[in-house]
């Protein structure tokens, strides 16, 4: 922890331990933002407008070393959905101890970037050598920055996403704009193609891969009276996911419930769709989350 004061700015950025984790806070007039250094992990964006946070975690998540919290933002890099046998779902950054390389105060906001890169244990999983880095900045909205830099002699293909859990009153008052007409492969019925007609409602088990969409999608909820807003940038997809009340039972995190009181719209590359990245470049996956009311 002691290395980490270096980092740390006065009314701006400090650190703590929840568990066994060591969390980066931001805070700033329009809000706080808590992220933890393993997994990069967002835990909590909170608006100074808004009585509880943005971002979605279950109260029976746990904080341990070398477990992911259940809810905040997951980063799943370099693959998405499950890995080939003996490799972990969704990559292996996500439970990885990263390093705090930069902190500060901008126009744009309060701003922290963590860093990790390859070691012995990743290129067992996967043969590359990489920088990966995740830029957070607290200002009126919350933008994210993953950025991928290839430092090895060879190209290589990656999938990612920010698996983002979001907070909502309930999930029968919740629909996601910005998706009709576009087309998703449906996890629930087997991959199957579809279309997709208005906005999207959440009923039951929802397990969608939108495909070919860079569009901005909100998440409008009723309940709360206000709209999460998602932007993003060199991103072709969005996936919308919610348990329901059968798959929940199979999550240990989670609460009986829980599903009602989140929704996980997420922005990356998925679907079979890849990102290459030459040998000596970066390539950047951009969100942006805002809140909007009436």
């Amino acid at each position: 922890m002691s290395d980490l004061q270096s980092f740390a700015i006065e009314n701006h950025l400090s650190f703590v331990q929840q568990g066994d984790l060591t969390l980066a806070v931001l805070h700033a007039d329009v809000g706080h933002v808590r992220v933890a250094l393993q997994g990069a992990q967002v835990l909590d964006w909170t608006p100074t407008n808004e009585a509880t946070s943005v971002i979605w975690v279950s109260d029976a998540a746990v904080y341990q070393t070398g477990k992911g919290v259940r809810g905040g933002v997951p980063v799943c890099w370099p693959w998405f959905g499950a890995g080939d046998a003996g490799k972990p779902a969704h990559g292996f950054v996500r439970t990885k101890l990263w390093s705090v390389e930069a902190s500060g105060v901008s126009d744009a906001g309060v701003w922290l970037r963590l860093t990790t890169s390859d070691d012995e244990a990743s290129r067992a999983l996967w043969h590359h050598a990489f920088k990966l880095s995740l830029t957070l900045t607290l200002g009126a909205s919350l933008a994210i920055e993953l950025t991928t830099e290839n430092t090895g002699n060879a190209d290589f293909t990656i999938a990612e996403a920010l698996h983002t859990y979001f907070a909502i009153g309930d999930v029968d008052a919740v629909k996601v704009t910005g998706l009709d007409g576009v087309s998703y492969l449906d996890k629930v019925l087997d991959m199957t193609q579809h279309v997709q007609a208005g906005d999207v409602a959440i009923v039951g088990e929802v397990d969608r891969v939108y495909v070919n969409t860079t569009s901005e999608t909100a998440i409008v909820d009723a309940s709360l009276g206000r709209d999460i807003v998602i932007s993003k940038a060199n991103s072709s997809a969005t996936v919308v996911w919610n348990p329901g009340s059968e798959k929940e039972k199979g999550f240990a995190d989670m609460n009986t419930g829980d599903y009602r009181k989140m929704l996980c719209v997420e922005s990356g590359t998925a679907g079979g769709d890849v990102i290459t990245v030459a040998a000596g470049t970066s390539h950047t996956l951009s969100v942006d989350y805002a809140v909007r009311r009436g």
